[in-house]
Order: C-alpha cells, then sequence, then structure tokens
C-alpha cells in the first residue's frame, strides 16, 4: 500500500475543512470565555472587611445576623465562611472539615471548563500549522499541470493555505491569555477562602478556650499589707 500517495490524494481536499474546524473551534473557545467570566464574577471579595466584621460580630455575640446579612453573597470566601459557622457547635474540627468540603465544592465548579481553554491553547497552533501543510501539497500538485497559469495558481494555494496557521494562532493565543487569567484569579479566590476560614477556626478555636488574654495588672496586683 502506498501511504504517500494516500496521504497525497487526502491532501487534495485542500485546507477548507480545517478552516471550518477552526472555527467552531473558536466559537467553543469564547464559549466557555463568556461562561467563565460570568461565573467568577461577584465570586471575590475584600477579605479585610469581611473578616473584621466576623470578628466584631464574635465579640459581640451577633453572628445569627451576620450569617442572614451574607446568605444570599455569592462570593467564595463568605460561603465557606457560613458553611464553617453553621457548624460552630459541634466543635472546632467539624467546622474545619464543613469549610473544607465546601472549599472543594467551589473548586470543582471554578474548574470547569477551563482545561477546555488550556488544550485549545495549546494545540490549535498545530491543527492549523496541518492544515497549513494540507495545503501547501495541494498547492503543489498545481504544478504537475503544465500550463501557463499553474505557477500563479501555486502561489495563490500556498498563501491561502497559510491563512490555515494564521487563523490558528489567531484562536489559540485569547485561549491561552483566558486560560492564564482566569487560573490566576481561581487562586486569588481560594486564597482569600483560606484566610477566611482560618480566621472562623481562630475565632472558634478562641471562644472553645476561652478568653486566654493576659489581664490588666490591677487586676492581677494583690493588695499591699499596711
Amino acid at each position: 500500500m502506498d501511504l504517500a500517495g494516500a496521504f497525497v490524494d487526502f491532501a487534495q481536499l485542500g485546507a477548507n475543512w480545517v478552516l471550518w474546524l477552526l472555527i467552531a473551534l473558536s466559537v467553543i473557545s469564547v464559549g466557555v470565555m463568556i461562561d467563565r467570566g460570568l461565573w467568577f464574577r461577584g465570586r471575590d471579595t475584600n477579605t479585610d472587611v469581611f473578616t473584621r466584621e466576623l470578628r466584631g460580630a464574635f465579640d459581640r455575640d451577633e453572628l445569627e445576623r451576620l450569617q442572614t446579612k451574607y446568605k444570599g453573597d455569592p462570593s467564595i470566601a463568605i460561603q465557606v465562611s457560613l458553611r464553617g459557622l453553621s457548624e460552630r457547635g459541634r466543635g472546632p474540627e467539624a467546622v474545619a472539615e464543613a469549610m473544607h468540603g465546601e472549599r472543594a465544592r467551589w473548586r470543582r465548579g471554578a474548574d470547569k471548563n477551563l482545561m477546555i481553554l488550556g488544550t485549545l491553547g495549546n494545540n490549535v497552533p498545530f491543527i492549523g500549522l496541518f492544515g497549513t501543510v494540507l495545503g501547501v501539497i495541494s498547492a503543489f500538485q498545481n504544478l504537475t499541470v503544465k500550463s501557463s497559469e499553474a505557477e500563479a495558481q501555486t502561489l495563490r494555494a500556498i498563501a491561502e493555505a497559510l491563512v490555515a496557521t494564521a487563523i490558528g494562532l489567531l484562536v489559540a493565543i485569547p485561549a491561552v491569555i483566558a486560560f492564564n487569567y482566569f487560573t490566576r484569579k481561581l487562586k486569588i479566590v481560594m486564597g482569600g477562602a483560606d484566610e477566611c476560614a482560618h480566621t472562623v477556626l481562630s475565632l472558634i478555636h478562641g471562644e472553645e478556650h476561652g478568653d486566654l488574654s493576659p489581664k490588666p495588672a490591677a487586676e492581677t496586683a494583690k493588695p499591699k499589707g499596711d
């Protein structure tokens, strides 16, 4: 079996079908970008403000008010904290496990479809290059035909084949940028969730063991004898 000849025959299909494939992949890429952009909207929060409010709620025993206020907040850090607070009565270990599970659930949701962007960014340029190779092979077949226009047709076909590489890069570059952006965004959001979770645990541990801060000297000093 002549494999080279079979591949040449396959190359006669040209790069048009590869271009359509690249267009389809670009639509998928844009769709994932929009989906992830909408998902991440509002998932971050100002952790400094929230942790200050959290400490104040512990000091004033107003945790129920805090939970009611932030019940519908889309922030991952806040939702992880509220999940821990809901297990407050079962001890620090239950709180830690509850927050760990909530964090894992949000992480799974955040990772959804990000792999598609990473895969497209890494592999679409090779698909475009493959289309260019097919187009060039098909173009050179024009030289086998002896005519005055064969050379012009070949050059025009090569130029058209190079379009596949250009489109491949056009699809891949935004996908790589979006993948890096959302990956960085995910790290920031999860870092905020960890910060708030540790704050919740420290407050609950402190509450469980009582106020361990040293008493003022006026309270601890023994009265002097007359």
